[in-house]
């Protein structure tokens, strides 16, 4: 029976979140209007509603307009009800940011800010989390993004070496008890990039980075969905053969005649592997005039039919905040 009883509980989580789905879409939704969106049975609506109404996730607007009948209730969903608070850090030449961002939870930002600090480590974290809860009481679920790998929950080697081994996730869920979400900063630029064209249907595209003091580095979305790999090493695009280590890579950094080249053959790999829609590059090293010269160097290498559109975007941190909040967002929702 116990597999029964999950099932039907997995019911009902989908269904209510069909509902809120629909609502946050519709701005106004009656009974039957969600029904429509959903389909589900007026009566399943009805009784979604009325819980969420009993816990002030969906508030009653004013009556529907009658046509000559009783007029319908309407249902506006509580943007307000709880909140999410979404942190990424980074390490700029040395230089250590710490940006934090509140929404609400259609993704609003209610406050946002930046500090920089002299160092980024895990108590840096935990007290800036702290004052997010004390000032923002209902915040049910929270987002962070680091410049690195994360396997099994524990950070890897990036560019910020205090976080380095440090189970991020699983220390701050035991003490605060929320969804916690710790995120590789390109997978989230790639997935903010991606939200943010609103595609009609899923699409393959593609985030590089090419920095002026680290190697490059991308984040993939194949078909819609984040590609993280195995162990979280999808994207790791400054491994691939070529003829320098990541080290010379460093090193030769402001060396154009082996730069170039690295640039080219990272783009064009990632064509043949994943052959997406849309290439975004980005980083220290690019710049908007090199758009056609990288085009045309890769086009040398991949027949026409199969280039992507190729995008020199400067500057990405939209982008990071909106595939962060998009995550985190999602964190608080069941898989429908």
């Amino acid at each position: 029976m116990i597999p029964i009883i999950n099932n039907t509980m997995r019911v009902k989580q989908v269904n209510v979140e069909l509902v809120k789905t629909a609502l946050k879409a519709l701005t106004f939704g009656t009974k039957l209007t969600i029904a429509n969106a959903t389909g589900l049975s007026v009566a399943t609506c009805g009784n979604i509603l009325n819980e969420l109404l009993e816990r002030g996730e969906v508030i009653e607007a004013d009556l529907e307009q009658p046509n000559g009948g009783r007029p319908a209730r309407r249902f506006m969903y509580n943007a307000n009800y709880s909140y999410i608070a979404c942190i990424y850090v980074s390490n700029e030449g040395g230089i250590y940011k710490v940006i934090h961002a509140i929404t609400n939870l259609t993704g609003e930002i209610i406050e946002e800010n930046l500090v920089e600090v002299e160092v980024i480590n895990y108590e840096v974290i935990d007290n800036l989390i702290e004052k997010l809860i004390c000032n923002y009481e209902n915040i049910k679920a929270i987002g962070i993004g680091v410049p690195g790998i994360i396997h099994r929950g524990v950070i890897g080697p990036g560019d910020i070496k205090e976080l380095v081994d440090i189970p991020l996730a699983s220390r701050l869920k035991a003490k605060y008890n929320l969804e916690i979400t710790v995120e590789n900063d390109m997978n989230l630029i790639s997935y903010g990039f991606y939200k943010r064209q609103n595609y009609d249907e899923d699409k393959t595209i593609a985030v590089v980075i090419f920095p002026q003091d680290n190697c490059s580095g991308a984040g993939i979305i194949v078909d819609g969905h984040i590609i993280r790999g195995n162990t979280n090493f999808a994207g790791e695009v400054s491994y691939l053969p070529f003829d320098h280590s990541r080290e010379e890579q460093i090193m030769q950094i402001n060396h154009v005649d082996i730069v170039f080249p690295l640039i080219v053959k990272t783009i064009a790999s990632i064509i043949a592997v994943i052959n997406p829609e849309t290439i975004v590059v980005t980083g220290g090293l690019i710049r908007a005039d090199m758009m056609d010269d990288i085009s045309n160097a890769c086009e040398a290498l991949i027949p026409h039919e199969h280039m992507p559109q190729i995008i020199i975007q400067e500057n990405m941190q939209s982008d990071y905040i909106h595939g962060l909040v998009s995550i985190t967002l999602e964190s608080l929702t069941c898989d429908i």
